[in-house]
């Protein structure tokens, strides 16, 4: 068993790992661009959005881009409004690396690892040094799910774990499970690599993997909730409704689970059970935002009410309505 589980671990830690000083690297390489492309295309709420989705894609961080929005409300540069289109806008920018993951892009790992470290290694640019650095993660990232794929193999044969896979069809039971595991290893994308590489192999069912998918939506808020502490009115109110947001489509989700379900295999009737469970986490992430943005009025009043100002600084730019 520890010949199945260490892989498992390991290949886990690989990822995690990966995600988290990827993210860090390209905020770095980028310096102040992100930040300056937060600041300059927040004008309104749909550019919010945009700007969120195009963010998070580039630093493959939801989480990330969302507390660097909460820093940026504390110090008073953004609204409550513009961090919400923010917040929106991450939760569509974070479905990308799910897609990634789904393409069978592991095995290439090793080219990455390769290219990456003699770039590194090589060039005395220091540009040219963290663009090797960035690939190099990209191909631990890829590696780890390499590792834990293989890892995975052999449990075809043990009907323990099968069982206990087959409750996640159940939605309470999958939702609970998929948010348990993104709190204790704090990154969804994790998670939802997790569940896309057990549908692969035959483990995980499509209503299974999509159970998992809503809890590590869930799950994915606790560093957000986090980072509000201690902060100002708008930034305890930025991180109050990322959990509102994620909390409310994971509950309509679970009421129209079923039909959901039913939806992502006719739209996937000629793809993998992966390459499903990757649209289907898209699919519900856009579609939450394109319904939810309608009603950011309502939610931004009822969080003033609840969280007025109390003297706090207030940021350079003012949104009036809703679009503009």
């Amino acid at each position: 068993m520890w010949d199945i589980i260490l892989p498992i671990v390991g290949g886990l830690f690989l990822f995690l790992y990966a995600v988290l000083t990827l993210s860090d690297t390209i905020q770095k390489a980028m310096g102040e661009r992100a930040k300056q492309w937060i600041l300059t295309f927040t004008s309104n709420l749909f550019l919010s959005i945009v700007t969120g989705t195009v963010v998070t894609t580039l630093l493959d961080s939801s989480s990330a881009v969302i507390i660097i929005a909460i820093i940026f409300v504390n110090a008073g540069l953004l609204t409550f409004r513009q961090a919400i289109g923010i917040v929106l806008g991450a939760n569509i920018g974070t479905t990308v690396s799910s897609q990634i993951i789904a393409m069978d892009v592991a095995k290439y790992s090793p080219v990455l690892l390769l290219v990456g470290f003699f770039l590194m290694v090589l060039s005395k640019s220091e540009k040219v040094n963290t663009t090797g650095r960035v690939i190099l993660l990209f191909g631990v990232l890829f590696f780890g799910l390499f590792t834990m794929e293989n890892a995975v193999e052999p449990l075809k044969e043990n009907p323990v774990f099968f069982e206990y896979l087959k409750k996640t069809e159940n939605p309470i039971f999958g939702a609970v499970a998929g948010a348990v595991i993104t709190l204790v290893i704090q990154s969804s994308s994790a998670t939802v690599g997790m569940a896309v590489i057990l549908a692969k192999k035959g483990f995980l069912s499509l209503a299974g993997g999509i159970a998992v998918m809503f809890g590590a939506e869930l799950g994915t808020c606790s560093d957000t909730l986090m980072a509000t502490i201690k902060g100002s009115r708008q930034a305890i109110k930025t991180g109050i409704f990322h959990l509102t947001f994620n909390l409310f489509s994971i509950l309509i989700g679970l009421a129209l689970f079923q039909p959901f379900v039913s939806l992502v295999s006719f739209i996937g009737r000629n793809v993998s059970v992966e390459r499903s469970l990757a649209n289907a986490h898209m699919l519900f992430n856009i579609t939450g935002v394109l319904v939810f943005v309608w009603f950011v009025p309502v939610f931004e009043r009822i969080l003033n009410k609840l969280l007025p100002e109390i003297n706090e600084p207030q940021p350079k730019q003012q949104v009036m309505s809703t679009w503009s």
